[in-house]
């Protein structure tokens, strides 16, 4: 329901910042998503819970293009990957302890209680801004149509579509692990060294491409995203298949998950952000990072689900054999392969899927720098 909501009003923080400045916008989603974690905490049936964790994608689709674009202007071309990176590190560590506490107090407390606090994590005050433009509507499809034409997005949209189910299929980690035979302690540092790996990993990704597009103006960032994408692949095998799963197997699984997430995680801070602030005019760029958060928010979601069918229809996964205390290997394999055929594919398609790029990104840069130009000459 969050991601599903998150993506289909991703939009609309395009069309909120062409009315209002970014800090109105930020604040505006931030408050939203805080009260709706606190009444996440406080509900008592599906039904409730299900509203407010629609409400709680809708704050962060309005947040999330907002601070995106806000980054890429902030940086010039050749540091962007470092902005990007910083912002998705000092995000991940954040979301570290609360993914950890979660996991360890699973089952001591009312889960309610463990998501109450979490909100006055996110109230951070904002600065107001001033109301804008008028022909809101006019200027958000004009905007839309700018954006939707540039081939280097509709490429980066749809890698990024592919490129983001295997991220959502790591829901399972967690659940996977614990059939394995790992208490809820062993899981969380699991899952933790990877979501370090990971932000580690974003940021030196984001530095390693900046790098990159110096030496190599038009691929440096493309060539660091299919490096990424294509590590993927030898780890999600390792981890999945080649790692004897057993609770003994510990140090193996912790030193695999901080190395992929130390690799795999470079495409959004190395290629996506920074590319996309170069194709568009700066007055688009919320409306870039809102249409692909729409597009890959409301078809990744179908991933997980996809999963769960894939191990329990091809490889035997049964949910009334699980042992609630011991785990189950069997079903941990199952499992596995599910993970793994959700995970290797859709590496390799992304992947490739950067190629087209070499052609485009640096056509739809040159365009955007002419039309810069031609505007600056006319004022």
């Amino acid at each position: 329901m969050k991601a599903k909501t998150k993506g289909l009003a991703s939009p609309l923080a395009g069309v909120l910042v062409i009315n209002y400045d970014r800090p109105t916008v930020l604040a505006g989603g931030t408050l939203c998503w805080a009260l709706s974690t606190a009444a996440v905490g406080g509900s008592q049936r599906f039904l409730q819970v299900a509203l407010w964790r629609a409400v709680n994608g809708f704050g962060l689709a309005i947040v999330i293009p907002a601070l995106q674009s806000f980054i890429a202007d902030s940086y010039l071309d050749g540091d962007r990957g470092a902005g990007f990176g910083l912002l998705s590190l000092v995000g991940t560590l954040g979301g570290i302890g609360g993914g950890v506490a979660a996991t360890i107090m699973a089952g001591q407390l009312f889960w309610g209680k463990q998501l109450l606090p979490i909100e006055m994590l996110a109230m951070i005050p904002i600065g107001k801004g001033t109301a804008g433009a008028s022909s809101v509507w006019f200027e958000s499809w004009v905007a839309t149509k700018a954006v939707i034409k540039v081939p280097t997005f509709q490429i980066i949209v749809l890698q990024g579509i592919v490129g983001s189910l295997p991220w959502t299929a790591m829901v399972f980690f967690t659940m996977w692990f614990e059939l394995i035979g790992f208490d809820h302690s062993s899981t969380a540092a699991l899952l933790s060294l990877f979501a370090i790996g990971c932000a580690i990993g974003s940021f030196l990704g984001g530095l390693m491409a900046d790098r990159m597009s110096q030496i190599y103006p038009h691929s440096g960032r493309i060539m660091c995203a299919q490096f990424s994408a294509f590590m993927g692949i030898p780890f999600s095998f390792f981890l999945l298949k080649m790692i004897p799963q057993s609770p003994s197997s510990y140090h193996s699984f912790a030193v695999t998950l901080f190395l992929m997430g130390l690799t795999i995680s470079w495409n959004s801070t190395a290629a996506n952000g920074p590319m996309f602030a170069e194709v568009v005019p700066a007055r688009h760029r919320t409306m870039v990072y809102a249409f692909d958060r729409a597009f890959e928010g409301s078809i990744s979601s179908f991933a997980a689900p996809l999963v769960g069918i894939l191990s329990e229809k091809m490889f035997g996964y049964d949910s009334r054999s699980i042992d609630p205390i011991k785990g189950s290997p069997r079903e941990a394999v199952a499992l596995s392969r599910g993970l793994l055929s959700m995970m290797a594919i859709p590496f390799g398609l992304c992947c490739l899927l950067y190629t087209p790029l070499y052609k485009f990104f640096w056509r739809d840069r040159h365009n955007v720098r002419v039309a810069t130009l031609k505007e600056k000459e006319m004022i």
